[in-house]
């Protein structure tokens, strides 16, 4: 199996000290002069210097596939996934989902990104079976099985982002820890389940109950039963908010073993990190949890913005990562697509999302941002759901041109030019997405 094989370095856990890996600069204009259109790449978002994450060869407009893989990549081949996601890391296992893939109004599973902080458990033959505890600060500890919590509580459908606390860490400069995602850490996909909320009330929540702190049942990479892969846990109110939901299903189809079935936590807008996988335990507690994956710079961001690539220990100047920053992306045409010489106006779409807020505009430049234009957004499903948006932009000219995308939320703020408030971690990483067309 692909999660079990080491064919390089380990990829440790966003939480952990892990590889650094860092991708050679390269001279867009040592690139240009190469003479070849399959040399010609773009970088893949804002926040490395020009040229240095040039990736992807330019296509024609008939094969629009995913660009080439940014060095340090590899090829992904996994059971019921898309080829075209990109392997980071084996052990444990995570890939991403290149935009381009990204086109559906509903991320297919096929084309889900996977983020396991451990190894994979054992495969369970009888879901309905599956075991959750609800106990600490709370009058009556819950033990249902998955049938009991299908037949107790009410059902609810929603479709909602899942975003890695990473995504977009590979744009930071100089590189931080952990694995090197672009922006493909993020699917939005169709969750059945329970409201968390529900069911926590139904334990009957203590005056005292706070926060939560959540258990799978992946083992620790190492194998040292003592020890969780990840264990976080979040604010009671979030716990609360009546779109956190205990999920059996994804898509209409049961919940797969990869993505954390029979029974997993999505906890939308915050880091997926929440959303634990396998989930056979849910403990209430009166002070923040202390588990795997918690304190110190494990998802957490400063308060006061450090000098890239400085040494912090979390232990001051720090907090959470609570709601995910606003992003857009570009999803067709992809990266490296060479249009007709005749094809001025260039039909454009994408999504966008922005956490526990709204996404309020998007808007696209050719001109590396000095104008912009306002694109068409199409209403979400429900909240959490990600905004599809679409345009068309009128290029001036033939040539090679760079795209940018800009989201902006419900509180007015937008994208920045370059990834900002440099961590060790990389959380919070959101520079504008851009591409790269060659008309003629």
């Amino acid at each position: 199996m692909l999660e079990e094989a080491v064919t390089r370095d380990a990829a440790s856990n966003d939480h952990s000290n892990s590889h650094i890996v860092e991708t050679p600069p390269t001279s867009r204009r040592g690139i240009l002069l190469g003479g070849s259109l399959a040399a010609i790449g773009v970088a893949a978002g804002l926040g490395a210097p020009l040229g240095s994450r040039l990736h992807g060869g330019i296509s024609s407009a008939s094969a629009q596939g995913a660009p080439a893989a940014a060095k340090g990549s590899q090829p992904f081949d996994y059971p019921g996934k898309d080829k075209g996601l990109t392997l980071l890391g084996d052990r444990p296992l995570v890939a991403e989902t290149p935009e381009s893939l990204l086109d559906d109004d509903t991320t297919p599973i096929s084309k889900f990104f996977i983020r396991n902080n451990g190894q994979l458990p054992e495969e369970t033959k009888d879901a309905d079976a599956w075991s959750l505890k609800i106990e600490g600060e709370v009058d009556k500890p819950l033990t249902l099985t998955l049938g009991e919590l299908k037949k107790r509580f009410t059902a609810h459908n929603f479709r909602m982002v899942l975003e890695c606390g990473g995504n977009g860490r590979s744009f930071y400069q100089p590189a931080a820890r952990g694995n090197q995602w672009t922006n493909g850490g993020a699917g939005c996909a169709e969750w059945t389940g329970v409201r968390l909320a529900d069911v926590l009330k139904a334990a009957g929540l203590k005056d005292s109950a706070k926060f939560t702190g959540h258990f799978g049942a992946d083992p620790h990479l190492s194998g040292d039963t003592t020890k969780d892969a990840i264990s976080r846990g979040m604010s009671i109110e979030k716990a609360l908010e009546p779109h956190s939901l205990i999920v059996w299903a994804m898509n209409g189809e049961p919940l797969p073993h990869i993505h954390g079935g029979p029974l997993r936590l999505v906890v939308p807008g915050w880091p997926a990190s929440l959303s634990s996988k396998w989930l056979n335990r849910i403990l209430i507690r009166s002070t923040p949890h202390d588990g795997q994956g918690m304190g110190g710079t494990s998802y957490r961001v400063p308060t006061v913005p450090l000098v890239p690539g400085s040494n912090a220990d979390g232990k001051t100047n720090f907090t959470d990562l609570t709601s995910m920053p606003v992003r857009a992306i570009i999803t067709a045409p992809a990266n490296g697509t060479r249009l007709p010489a005749a094809a001025r106006d260039v039909s454009l779409r994408g999504a966008a999302w922005a956490g526990d807020h709204e996404v309020a505009k998007v808007e696209v430049s050719s001109d590396g941002g000095q104008r912009w234009h306002a694109m068409t957004l199409a209403k979400p499903k429900n909240r959490y759901d990600w905004v599809r948006w679409t345009g068309s932009l009128k290029l001036p000219s033939e040539g090679y041109f760079e795209l940018w995308v800009k989201a902006t939320d419900s509180r007015g703020v937008a994208q920045p030019h370059v990834a900002t408030n440099w961590n060790p971690q990389g959380y919070g990483s959101n520079p504008m997405h851009r591409i790269a067309v060659l008309v003629g």
